[in-house]
């Protein structure tokens, strides 16, 4: 039984009059908040809303950093030139650093979003410019284990830190199940909880086909965007604590 787990939720994916995670019921329940930076969604309100409140509850800000996509809700993959995407990371970051400063917070870690997400963990050239910008930002790196993001991060001297997702399926090779395709999200609130405690317990995911993937992942995100989320991330928290796991941050 691992001793201690952080659970991260992806917040602030809002713009404008549009909302889409209930920001304050999760960060009564996670402790690390992955910030939406504005790029595929978060507007500077909802930044400074969402940094104050994590201030406040003592829960770990992260950067979710992000193609430019707003429109596609960085679900898309964009050709980026490397250079112009480290370009476009740091300055997410520094948006968000200013929001969590005057908070009385500060960024801890650097974690990519969606289409992002998947493309650095096959993707060396982008998984290079992401590491390029958590580099030249002091920050540590949150993502799937055995990615070249992680790889690569490791070969530049940062801290690397491994990841499971509570709520999304698993190939048999490790890599998560693309949202266009069955299995890509787990069925109930059940079957979230299960996953948390098979990985308290024994340092497994369970693929779609039942292969048991081990894995040192320190931390388990729970999609705020995921039908039901808030009464699912409250229960994964809850069979934990029972389970004997202390919910820490794990930056």
């Amino acid at each position: 039984m691992s001793a201690t787990l952080d659970l991260n939720a992806d917040l602030a994916e809002g713009f404008g009059i549009w909302s889409l995670t209930d920001d304050d019921a999760l960060l009564d329940v996670v402790t690390s908040a992955n910030v939406a930076c504005g790029f595929h969604a978060g507007d500077p309100a909802t930044m400074r809303r969402v940094c104050a409140r994590a201030v406040e509850r003592g829960v770990v800000i992260g950067a979710q950093v992000s193609y430019r996509d707003l429109a596609g809700f960085g679900r898309r993959f964009v050709d980026a030139d490397p250079a112009e995407l480290t370009a476009d990371l740091l300055y997410q970051v520094g948006a968000l650093r200013e929001f969590a400063r005057t908070a009385g917070g500060e960024v801890a870690y650097l974690k990519p979003h969606g289409a992002l997400y998947n493309a650095v963990v096959h993707h060396d050239a982008q998984a290079r410019a992401v590491v390029e910008a958590a580099r030249q930002a002091g920050l540590p790196v949150l993502g799937l284990p055995g990615s070249r993001l992680l790889a690569r991060a490791a070969e530049a001297g940062l801290t690397t830190h491994a990841e499971a997702f509570g709520d999304r399926g698993y190939t048999p090779e490790g890599t998560l199940v693309p949202r266009s395709e069955p299995g890509a999200l787990l069925p109930d609130n059940d079957a979230v909880v299960e996953r948390a405690r098979r990985l308290a317990a024994d340092g497994v995911i369970v693929a779609v086909d039942g292969t048991e993937l081990p894995t040192a992942a320190v931390s388990l995100c729970l999609h705020g965007d995921s039908p039901g989320a808030v009464a699912s991330a409250r229960r994964v928290a809850d069979a934990l604590r029972e389970a004997g796991v202390t919910l820490a941050p794990f930056a």
